[in-house]
């Protein structure tokens, strides 16, 4: 791999300014709001280029504006043009409060105006009903009661996930980090090594290439259907080590240039119980199904239909999507908990119960991206695997080929 990898153009930048208008000439809008703030998807970053953690006005015509919470950000943004880097937004401030958002629509003119909204009613993962904090909104409706507000958090959603051929170059280099991470993961995985270890061998690949990472899924255990980040992240308590007969399965999100992708890389020592290795079967006949779906065309639901139905006809449950959309995650497949009941003691928890799936009218089209991640379980044993796959002019490329199958060592 290039020590440098592929960065964007302020053709780039020009081409999503020009789509953004586009979109709103259709609704006859005059200004958007883009929340980014501390959601998962960071969709200000999308407009800047950048890591604001703010909020973005853009104007119909005219020059957008990033308000942000940290004066910090703003000197690392005067540093980076001391350094030659060309900002795709220049107005940069600092202004995170309901008032600055208020201020800074009655500074633009548009008191009195149409204006769309980007994070009220996102259903990215955890944040279901929006980010935008009630506080805020309810303060911006109060002291701009003359403008008319229409959320087009869907449409501005489904129009970022095609993704430009720039864009691309950055997942596929994401994924190349994602599949090096995995290699290492794969030689560091032994009995007698911790939990720890092999989550600092990750992500240390991660780093050393220049991607970002979010906190990593690892769990360990013969029969361990967890799905969710280790639990010494955030409770002080003794770190597991590898044993024989473990499945050791990670999730890894690598993020490089804002573009991310995922593995789901699962290593199983042996001796290999033989329920896990039939979860492994069901779980690759599902991600093969998923893969002669996925087309142009396509709805989003009938890929869905045809993984879930690999799992079901197995009589098997999973607690996670068998795959969603990346760049955003605003389309994903029935998850969590389809058929939890089956998982020995489960019943005594209440509010366990499937859920269905976002985005399944979705037309898939070239340049999206997707996680197809099936997994599988039988009582408490699971199986997960996949990675990330380019829908393509014809169908579909895999990016990622480690982290789809059951890797058994000794």
């Amino acid at each position: 791999m290039k020590k440098n990898g592929p960065t964007l153009s302020i053709r780039e930048r020009d081409r999503r300014w020009q789509m953004t208008r586009e979109l709103m000439k259709e609704k006859k809008l005059h200004c958007l709001i883009v929340a980014g703030l501390q959601a998962r998807e960071q969709l200000d970053a999308y407009y800047t280029n950048d890591a604001t953690f703010g909020t973005v006005f853009f104007p119909l015509n005219g020059e957008p504006t990033c308000m942000t919470w940290s004066g910090s950000i703003v000197i690392r943004h005067m540093i980076n043009l001391e350094r030659g880097q060309e900002p795709w937004v220049k107005d940069i401030r600092v202004g995170a409060m309901a008032s600055d958002w208020v201020a800074i629509i009655q500074e633009k003119g548009f008191e009195s105006s149409t204006i769309g909204v980007v994070g009220l009613e996102t259903q990215g993962p955890g944040q279901y009903e929006g980010y935008i904090p009630y506080k805020t909104w309810d303060y911006v409706l109060k002291h701009l009661p003359k403008a008319t507000f229409i959320d087009v958090s869907k449409p501005l959603l489904e129009m970022i996930m095609v993704n430009s051929e720039e864009e691309i170059e950055l997942i596929r280099h994401s994924a190349q980090i994602g599949e090096m991470a995995c290699e290492a993961m794969l030689k560091v995985v032994k009995p007698g090594v911790s939990e720890t270890q092999i989550y600092a061998t990750i992500m240390e690949v991660i780093f050393a290439h220049g991607a970002n990472c979010h906190p990593l899924i690892i769990q360990t255990g013969v029969n361990n259907p967890t799905w969710i980040r280790p639990m010494w992240v955030y409770q002080a308590q003794p770190i597991r080590i590898v044993q024989p007969g473990d499945l050791v399965q990670t999730e890894i999100f690598p993020q490089y240039g804002g573009k991310e992708t995922q593995q789901q890389m699962s290593v199983a020592l042996k001796p290999v119980h033989s329920v896990n290795q039939e979860c492994a079967k069901v779980a690759r006949r599902s991600y093969e199904a998923g893969l002669k779906i996925l087309s142009p065309g396509r709805k989003f639901q009938e890929v869905v239909d045809a993984m879930e139905k690999v799992v079901a006809e197995a009589g098997c449950w999973h607690p996670s999507p068998l795959l969603h959309s990346l760049n955003p995650q605003m389309a994903a497949s029935g998850s969590t908990q389809v058929r939890i009941e089956q998982m020995p003691g489960i019943k005594e928890y209440k509010g366990i119960k499937g859920n269905p799936s976002r985005g399944g009218d979705l037309v898939l089209k070239p340049g999206m991206v997707f996680e197809v991640e099936p997994n599988a379980c039988i009582g408490k044993h699971r199986v997960n695997m996949g990675g990330t796959v380019l829908i393509t002019k014809t169908g579909c490329e895999e990016l990622n080929k480690l982290s789809t199958d059951l890797r058994v060592i000794d």
